[in-house]
C-alpha cells in the first residue's frame, strides 16, 4: 500500500484555496468484475469503513446499490460514536463500468469539498491495482483532515484484503 499527499489549488465559492490531494494505492487479489460489483453496494461502504466511522442515513437508510446523480444525506459518527460536520452529503457524480471508476463529490459543515474518484485497474488473473484519490478543503483543518482521512483510506483499503480473502476461500469451498 503506497499513499501520498499533494497540495493543490482549487476553487470554493469562487476564491482560490489550497486543498490537499490525497491518493492511496493497493494491489489487491481479488476479480475485477467482482470487485466492482462489491463497489457499487452500501454494504461494501459500511463495512470496509467499519471500525473507524458510522453511517446514520438521514432517509433510514443508504441504497443497495449506487446510482448516477443520486445524493445521499448522512451523519457520520467518527469510530462509532463521536458526531463530526453535521450532516454529510454525497452526490455520486460518475459510475464509469468500462473503466471501473466512480466519482463522488462530497461536503458537510467542516469539509467543504471532499471529493473522491475510486479507480480499479486488472493487473493479472484475480488480482487488480485500487486508488482512492481525494480532493480535500477544510479550510483551516484541512491538513487535520487530511491526515485522519489518510489513516481512513489506508483501513478501508486493508479491510478490502479481507474481502478478497472471503472471495477466494467462497471459491475454495466450491
Amino acid at each position: 500500500m503506497t499513499s501520498r499527499i499533494e497540495k493543490v489549488e482549487l476553487i470554493y465559492k469562487h476564491k482560490k484555496a489550497t486543498g490537499r490531494k490525497l491518493t492511496v494505492v493497493s494491489h489487491i487479489p481479488i476479480d475485477i468484475d467482482t470487485a466492482w460489483a462489491k463497489v457499487q453496494t452500501s454494504e461494501l461502504l459500511n463495512f470496509v469503513a467499519k471500525g473507524k466511522v458510522t453511517f446514520k442515513p438521514a432517509g433510514g437508510h443508504f441504497p443497495e446499490i449506487w446510482q448516477e446523480g443520486s445524493t445521499v444525506s448522512t451523519k457520520m459518527l467518527i469510530y462509532g460514536f463521536i458526531p463530526f460536520g453535521g450532516v454529510h452529503n454525497l452526490f455520486v457524480e460518475k459510475i464509469d463500468s468500462s473503466n471501473k471508476t466512480i466519482q463522488t463529490k462530497e461536503w458537510d459543515n467542516i469539509v467543504k469539498i471532499w471529493n473522491h474518484k475510486i479507480s480499479m485497474k486488472k493487473t493479472e488473473l484475480n488480482k487488480i491495482v485500487y486508488e482512492d484519490e481525494i480532493i480535500i478543503y477544510a479550510g483551516l483543518l484541512t491538513g487535520f483532515v487530511t491526515w485522519w482521512a489518510k489513516s481512513f483510506y489506508k483501513h478501508r483499503q486493508k479491510r478490502w484484503l479481507i474481502i478478497a480473502k472471503n472471495v477466494i476461500n467462497e471459491h475454495k469451498l466450491k
